[in-house]
């Protein structure tokens, strides 16, 4: 499909750069928002961040909330979220276009009980306090699905919305019956605590990780080739977590601070993600968030996300 675009990336980039910046301002920075500096970390693993021919200013994030909280202000040029965080950032009015999607099939979010407790199904949680981590997360979207599944609405749990090391210590602390979450917080709260998943996205959640990059980077030739390349490396970087699994254990149970046999189930939802196109399935599975979205009562009106997607943003060279 999409190969690795540096052989004539310099040449293009400094076209780019040409049109658009003086000659003492030539080096390009792409501002990266990293949830839990997650991506650095795979990049890195895989030697990908080396002679880059541009800059990457990175900023880490705990939460998706609040990488899009950054791209709505115009701090960070592009991040990556699951699909549901970015529908509610666009319905909140960020100027954001989806430049890149991959998918996992759903797997990696997850709803975790303390390793003693009488929840043995999703039925169980009724009545229950849940936190589903932050609201319009992707873990939110996954106990709203799993709630519905089992028949149980909204009003007969309590949603406890808290931020992910405000949840970890909630759930330590036995505040929470179960906590909906992602995962290096998944990895560590099951290493830490011995907590179990009760559930898991597939079925539920769509799989998507998609890129949101602003408008104002999308308009910039020189950023939004560095973004085509950024998208291309993190291609390469999943393949290289599939082709290395010996070497990608080692490195994951290292950033997560996890024994190898902790994070070894959860190889398969980390390194599964493949590229999307950015088509009309796309745009129809993310209207598929925004309705469900609308049901639940998390957002409201009316919204078009085939507007929001970036058909021909990356402009990657074959080499």
């Amino acid at each position: 499909m999409l190969a690795a675009a540096v052989s004539r990336f310099g040449a293009m980039l400094t076209m780019a750069i040409g049109l658009c910046a003086p000659a003492s301002a030539q080096e390009v920075v792409l501002r990266v928002g990293d949830q839990v500096g997650a991506e650095r970390a795979r990049l890195e693993a895989a030697g990908l961040l080396d002679n880059l021919p541009y800059h990457i200013e990175w900023s880490v994030y705990p939460a998706a909330v609040n990488l899009h909280e950054a791209l709505k202000a115009g701090a960070i040029d592009i991040g990556s979220s699951a699909d549901s965080p970015a529908v509610s950032a666009i319905a909140g009015g960020s100027k954001i276009r989806i430049a890149a999607a991959f998918n996992n099939g759903g797997k990696g979010t997850s709803i975790l009980v303390p390793k003693d407790s009488d929840i043995q199904t999703i039925s169980d949680l009724r009545g229950k306090t849940i936190s589903p981590t932050t609201r319009g997360s992707v873990s939110h979207y996954l106990v709203l699905g799993a709630l519905k599944k089992a028949g149980i609405t909204p009003s007969e749990v309590t949603l406890a919305f808290l931020a992910p090391t405000d949840a970890s210590a909630a759930f330590q602390a036995g505040s929470i019956d179960a906590w909906g979450t992602w995962g290096i917080y998944t990895a560590r709260t099951t290493g830490v605590l011995g907590a179990r998943i009760l559930l898991d996205g597939q079925g539920i959640n769509s799989g998507y990780s998609v890129y949101a990059a602003t408008e104002e980077a999308l308009a910039d030739p020189a950023r939004s080739a560095a973004i085509a390349d950024y998208a291309d490396r993190m291609e390469r970087a999943y393949a290289w977590s599939r082709d290395h699994r010996e070497e990608f254990l080692d490195f994951y149970a290292a950033f997560t601070k996890q024994k190898r046999e902790v994070v070894e189930p959860m190889f398969d939802e980390q390194t599964s993600y493949t590229r999307r196109p950015i088509d009309d399935k796309l745009a129809a599975d993310l209207q598929q968030v925004f309705a469900t979205w609308v049901e639940a009562g998390v957002l409201s009106g009316d919204l078009d996300l085939s507007k929001y997607i970036e058909r021909e943003p990356l402009k990657v060279v074959s080499q």
